[in-house]
Order: structure tokens, then sequence, then C-alpha cells
């Protein structure tokens, strides 16, 4: 049985692997680098352009099509594309958001690669098979405002079929954030690679089927990435690896510190620990609730908390938070656990208790360390901003840790600026407990020697495909059930 699609609900084009995301940013700086490299920028254009040709031929071969251009490279890469269907036999009408006059440089020659007519004003949109977006970039700084503002709007209002050419206008190609309207795309076409933007919400919802183009962009031009789709391509060859003289012991002792009210949650995530190949799962819990977890568990040790567990050598990787409660007691216990410098996940109420004094928090993390708050728990220690991806990076910088930030686009980032976006988890994902397995994943992973930053995605890259293998209805012990499966198909490909 192959792999459940890596993307879920993300219509890619691309095959998976090391599928780097790059920013506007980056972007610009390969358009301009290329030249130096034997590549005119009217190259990489037509090359643009033929791809967004037979991508409107492909999902739309028969009726009018209407291109929409604006001042910049999209508006450039529409008016050439307009012309290659033209004289493919195409009926062709091309509106010009800018005074056509005005367009200088490289969008002067594209411009005079258009031979058809210009329409005076925009004409109905229902009267195309599809309307090719070639609007705006990428890269927006501000709010779409006037006259194109109520353009886009009237795009999306028509509901007639829509490609975009790049990114659908509106968007940011670094954040997926709706820069004040956008107009959803059937068909996204972009160049090279994929943006941020293409799979971080709302963006995600609003690109339709993306689809990514080779137009023969010179590989010394292409920016060292920061940003990956999150696969296992990434972080496949530092999984665990078992031989025959493989024991419990070399897999590795984790301890999940249990709480004293919602027990069910470390229970979880101390049996996630085990199936993500742990050699021994212990936990430590109150001495008053010991027999409610004693005689719940089977392979899993249970003993009452003692400080002197922090003394044992043998102990790989902690888990703290599940259901631990909010206090000066969950932030005695964190801290003590940090400070022994070993692999640590912080989870739920492990973060929260450091509400009002992060920096405590930050100043005991250490690189091993591995945070996975939902966004209600991140905004309580770090700042928030609209652009996810960019507050994860932020925050585990800040805090010197990889920080899980969880949500229908996970994000998981490295101190070092490295960040992974997980564009693979279904909607029904979202149950209580299933972060308790997720963060038990994490710690398993840990234990077994994984670093930080490859354990985060891989967790998170299993719990998500359990997820999508169980399918709707799931509740967290599912995700425990089918995760053997995974296991079996992720091992059997490498």
């Amino acid at each position: 049985m192959p792999f459940v699609s890596q993307y879920g609900f993300l219509p890619l084009s691309a095959p998976p692997g090391k599928q780097a995301l790059y920013s506007p940013a980056q972007c610009a700086r390969m358009d301009r680098a290329a030249p130096g490299f034997g590549v005119s920028v009217e190259q990489l254009i037509r090359a643009a352009a033929g791809a967004v040709a037979r991508t409107v031929q492909r999902h739309w071969p028969q009726g009018a099509v209407l291109f929409l251009c604006g001042p910049g490279n999209n508006g450039a890469d529409a008016l050439v594309a307009a012309q290659i269907l033209r004289e493919q036999g195409r009926q062709v009408s091309v509106f010009s958001l800018v005074d056509p006059s005005r367009r200088q440089g490289t969008a002067a020659w594209a411009q005079s690669q258009w031979q058809g007519r210009w329409e005076s004003q925009c004409p109905d949109f229902r009267r195309f098979s599809v309307v090719v977006d070639g609007l705006l970039g990428a890269g927006l700084d501000r709010d779409v405002q006037g006259e194109t503002a109520g353009l886009i709007q009237s795009l999306a209002d028509s509901k007639v079929p829509v490609c975009a050419i790049d990114i659908p206008s509106g968007l940011d190609g670094a954040s997926g954030q709706v820069k004040g309207v956008a107009a959803p795309a059937t068909v996204t076409v972009s160049f090279v690679r994929y943006k941020p933007g293409h799979v971080l919400y709302p963006g995600r919802a609003l690109c339709g089927q993306l689809e990514v183009a080779d137009i023969g962009m010179p590989g010394p031009s292409l920016p060292e990435p920061d940003t990956w789709l999150n696969e296992p391509a990434l972080w496949q060859a530092d999984l665990p690896q078992l031989n025959a003289q493989s024991h419990k012991y070399t897999r590795g002792h984790a301890l999940v510190v249990g709480g004293e009210r919602m027990t069910g949650a470390s229970r979880l995530a101390a049996r996630a620990a085990q199936r993500a190949g742990a050699g021994l799962v212990s936990m430590a819990v109150p001495s008053s609730v010991w027999s409610v977890y004693a005689s719940a568990m089977d392979s899993i040790m249970v003993a009452p908390w003692d400080d002197a567990l922090t003394t044992d050598q043998r102990i790989r990787a902690w888990l703290v938070g599940p259901g631990a409660g909010l206090g000066e007691q969950t932030r005695r216990l964190t801290l003590a656990l940090l400070a022994t410098q070993r692999p640590c996940v912080l989870d739920a109420d492990a973060i929260s208790s450091f509400a009002q004094q992060p920096q405590q928090l930050w100043a005991a993390l250490h690189e091993q360390c591995v945070l996975t708050p939902h966004s209600g728990e991140f905004a309580r220690v770090f700042n928030v901003a609209p652009d996810r991806l960019e507050a994860a990076r932020l925050a585990a910088t800040q805090c010197g840790a990889v920080v899980v930030l969880k949500g229908a686009d996970t994000i998981i980032a490295a101190p070092d600026g490295r960040a992974l976006i997980n564009a693979c988890a279904p909607p029904w994902l979202a149950t209580g407990g299933s972060g308790d397995v997720l963060a038990g994943l994490v710690c398993g992973l840990l234990t077994q020697g994984m670093p930080a930053f490859e354990a985060a995605g891989a967790a998170v890259w299993l719990h998500s495909q359990a997820a999508l293998e169980f399918g709707p209805g799931l509740i967290p012990e599912d995700l425990l059930a089918v995760l053997p499966r995974v296991w079996q198909r992720l091992l059997s490909s490498a």
C-alpha cells in the first residue's frame, strides 16, 4: 500500500523530496542573479509564460481566455502567455491595470510581444472560460486598495475559474496572509519553487491546485534555503536505526511526568513515546493518584514523583506538560528537568505556567529542547504576529530551542533559523488529546538520539500520516493504533 499523500488536502504537482520554499525576497534575488549565469530575464519570462499557457490549455482547452495584467513581472508573464495562446488559435482578451504606455524596461518588452487588441475597460468575467490573474506579485508589503482592490473583489465575486500566475493577487507570498482582498484561484502555477504563502493558511485555501514549473533558472542563482515542506527526505537519515544487537536500554529510557487531575493526557503521551520506539517509558506522578496511573498502564512503569529522579542518568529524555496543571509546582518541576541539560519536551501547562515569567523559561531552555504549543499557549510566552512562520522562527531564536507551533499548517522552527511547514494534516486531527500524542512522539524520538529539529519534524509528519491513515471519526487513541503501519511503510521506503 503506498503512502497516504504527503500533502493531504494540499494538491501539489511536484513529487515528494527536499522541497525548499523560497520567500518573495529570495525569489527576487534569484531573478536578479540569473543574467550573471547566462540566462536573461526575457528568457525566464518566455519560459514562465509558456508554462502558464500550457496550464491553461490543459485545464481549460476550450473557450475564451481573459488575461488581467499588472505593471510588474506577473503582468509581463501574462502578456507573453496571452500572445502564445493567441498564436495557438485561442480567443484571447487582455485588460491592463495600467496605461500600456507607462510600462518600462522588461515590462515594455513583454508588452511589445502582445499583438492583439487591448480591452479599454474590464469586460464581464462571465464571458470567459477562465481568467488568468497576472495583476500582482507575491511580495506585497501593504494592503491592496483602490481600483486594484475593486477589480480583485469583482473577480472573486464572479465565481469564474481563475488561473493565478505565481500566487493569487492580494496574497503575501511570505506569510499566506491576505493583504486587503484576494481572489481564490482554481489553479496556481508557480515557478522554480513554491513559496511559504502557498502552504500557509489562509493562502493555502486560496491557491487551488498548485503546480510548479521549471523555467530554466540556473542552479548557481538559487539561494540557500532555510524553509522546506516537512517530508521524510529531510530527516529520514536521522531516524533511529535498529539492529540485531538492539535492546531496550540502547533504545533509550523516556520519562513522562503525569498530573493530578487530567491523567489521560500524560498517559496518551507516554504510550505515544512507546510507539515512537523508546525502549523504556516511565511515568512519574503525584503520590495521591499513583494508583490511578498504575492500574491503567501495563508496560509503562509508574512511580511517585521524587526529586531524585533528575539525577537518574538512565533517563535520556523528559516530557512535561500534558495534564500537569498550571502554577508554581509545574514551573519548579519544569526548571528542574531543564537543569539536567538532557533532551526535554515541553507541552501545554509546562509552557503556559511561564506566562508571567517567560524570560525565566527562555533562560533555562537549550538546543535539545522542543516546545509544542498551540496558538493560545504560544501567545502566552511569545509575541504573536499574523505571520506564523516568522513568529515561530523568532520564538525559536529567542528561546534557543525548537518550537513546534501547532495548527493546520504546523511550523517547526529551529534556533538557527531553519523551518519546516507541515502541509499534510487532515482536519479531523483537530481533537482533544492529539497534541498529547504528538508530544509523546517527539519525546520518544529524542530518547533514541534524534536531533531535536529532525525529531520534531518526523513526529509531526508521523502524527499527520497516522490521522490520514485512520480517517474521519479519529480519536487520539486511534493514532496509537495505526502508527505501526505508518512506521512500516516509512522504514520500507528508506
